[in-house]
């Protein structure tokens, strides 16, 4: 399938990202999108991009080098002055025509979504809606970017203080929201005055493509978004390094956040890093017990399993364990698994070595004690002979030193582990390196009061199931990240102060 036949109306100077002319069924051929051209290195290598529920190549892509990343870079920094110096308005206007044009091949987005990532076709039609909101809120800046005027000691004198972009921003991000996490970067980074590089990852790069292909299509100036392709290890490592460089921003997971930090570390470069989580699921003995089951499920097994915020662990009140445990089950009993092109509720992992990570911690964790409720696994035969397929699997144990409980699952795994009380569970949930997310389920008000003070993680959905909000702050403590995005607060960091001491006397 031709990515041109999923964006349609592209104008013939546009195509030459892909063979146009190819049937729909033909692989999709991706080149990088630098200072304003489609661009791919003469007999360079490539990577395969395949579709995780067949196993089957959908296109590929130019494997990038350190010199593909300094050219994107460089066009990045030649456009930087002029981009800075128009409005902040004008800017904004070419952030809403993009999100105009993502809105108008929304469907076509979300199936290139599920093609390369895996997500059920439904789950990716939200993606692609949050991607262009993510892009309107920025937009919605532009007039919110404010300084201060600061009283003097001296007479004579204001202290004035300003904001202003920081010039070049390497956007890092990560496979299991190809689309949303590029634009979330994105939008304010651009509103803000810089200009843009998006390392698009090589196992989902074509939503990365996708977007710089609509940004040619309103009119974005040459050398403001950049894409390229390649590995994190090669074009990552360069992108980060790079002496104009001026911030990076990541999504992905907490070992690759370690290797920016000290890579940035020697220019002492500015980092944003939203790493992974091990969110707890806290449910007391006077939770709604429905409520909390359903909204266990959905933040355990949307994009199966593959998001920072899931939950990834269960302490239930001894009180309530039994009958949460049972009907939990039981609803992830019920979930159907298959072709996420369909109406199903968990299509297939990302690859096969994610799977087999999963079934790694598992075993481990079967070692060390945890009775299996349900045993799902992964699944290869009959229908699921091809793709990368893991059925939802529920465990109970009984030590919060297990592997279930300590380590980043990222799939549709969750351990759950009995509590007597209150205090008992916020201090096994706290008994952790990560800190971006956690869950509590519970109608006393006192209990309600405590949690944002007792439980140690940036981000803490009450009586409710996950899922963040433009206008909100996602930010994780600990291991789970440094800075935070979205909302005024992430819209800040895409923003510099200079303070300037003028004297009239």
């Amino acid at each position: 399938m031709a990515l041109s036949n999923l964006l349609p109306n592209i104008p013939e100077r546009e195509s030459n990202m892909l063979l146009s002319s190819q049937p729909n069924d033909a692989p999709m051929i991706g080149k990088m999108y630098v200072d304003g051209a489609w661009q791919s290195p003469a007999n360079a290598p490539v990577i395969e991009v395949e579709n995780p529920a067949t196993e089957v190549a959908i296109g590929h892509i130019p494997e990038g080098t350190a010199d593909d990343a300094d050219a994107a870079v460089a066009a990045a920094k030649d456009a930087s002055a002029q981009w800075a110096a128009r409005p902040a308005i004008e800017r904004a206007g070419f952030v809403h025509l993009l999100a105009d044009a993502i809105d108008a091949d929304a469907e076509r987005l979300a199936r290139l979504v599920t093609l390369e990532q895996g997500k059920p076709i439904d789950q990716a039609r939200g993606e692609i809606g949050a991607t262009s909101n993510f892009l309107r809120y920025a937009a919605e800046q532009a007039r919110r970017i404010t300084g201060d005027i600061v009283t003097s000691d001296s007479r004579s004198e204001e202290i004035h203080i300003r904001r202003h972009p920081y010039g070049v921003v390497v956007g890092l991000t990560a496979w299991n929201y190809p689309a949303a996490l590029a634009t979330r970067k994105l939008g304010p980074a651009l509103v803000a005055g810089n200009t843009f590089v998006l390392l698009s990852h090589e196992i989902t790069p074509f939503s990365g493509l996708a977007l710089a292909e609509l940004a040619e299509r309103v009119g974005l100036p040459k050398g403001v978004f950049n894409v390229v392709t390649g590995r994190g290890q090669v074009v990552g490592q360069r992108l980060v390094e790079h002496p104009d460089t001026a911030l990076i921003t990541m999504t992905g997971s907490t070992r690759a956040g370690r290797e920016i930090f000290r890579t940035a570390a020697d220019e002492l470069k500015v980092v944003r890093l939203e790493l992974g989580g091990k969110a707890p699921f806290i449910v007391m003995e006077d939770a709604d017990i429905d409520a909390a089951v359903t909204a266990a499920v959905g933040a355990r097994y949307t994009n199966c399993g593959q998001i920072c915020t899931c939950n990834e662990r269960m302490y239930l009140h001894d009180a309530i364990a039994d009958e949460f445990l049972e009907k939990f089950v039981a609803q992830s009993r019920a979930l159907s698994i298959g072709d996420p092109m369909g109406d199903v509720d968990l299509g297939p992992k990302v690859s096969g070595l994610e799977v087999s990570k999963i079934e790694e911690i598992v075993a481990r964790g079967v070692k060390a004690g945890a009775q299996v409720l349900l045993k799902g696994g992964a699944l290869n035969d009959g229908p699921y002979e091809k793709g990368h397929w893991i059925a939802p699997t529920v465990m109970e144990v009984t030590e919060n030193a297990s592997p279930l409980i300590q380590e980043e699952i990222f799939g549709p795994v969750v351990a759950a582990k009995r509590v007597s009380g209150f205090d008992e569970a916020v201090t096994l949930a706290n008994d952790t390196s990560f800190g971006l997310s956690a869950y509590m389920f519970t109608q006393n008000a006192k209990r309600i009061a405590q949690t944002p003070y007792a439980l140690k993680f940036g981000e803490i959905y009450m009586n409710r199931s996950n899922g963040e909000a433009v206008q909100g702050f996602h930010s994780g403590w600990g291991q789970s990240g440094v800075g935070g995005e979205d909302g005024q607060y992430g819209f800040d960091a895409y923003l510099k102060k200079q303070t300037t001491y003028l004297s009239w006397g």
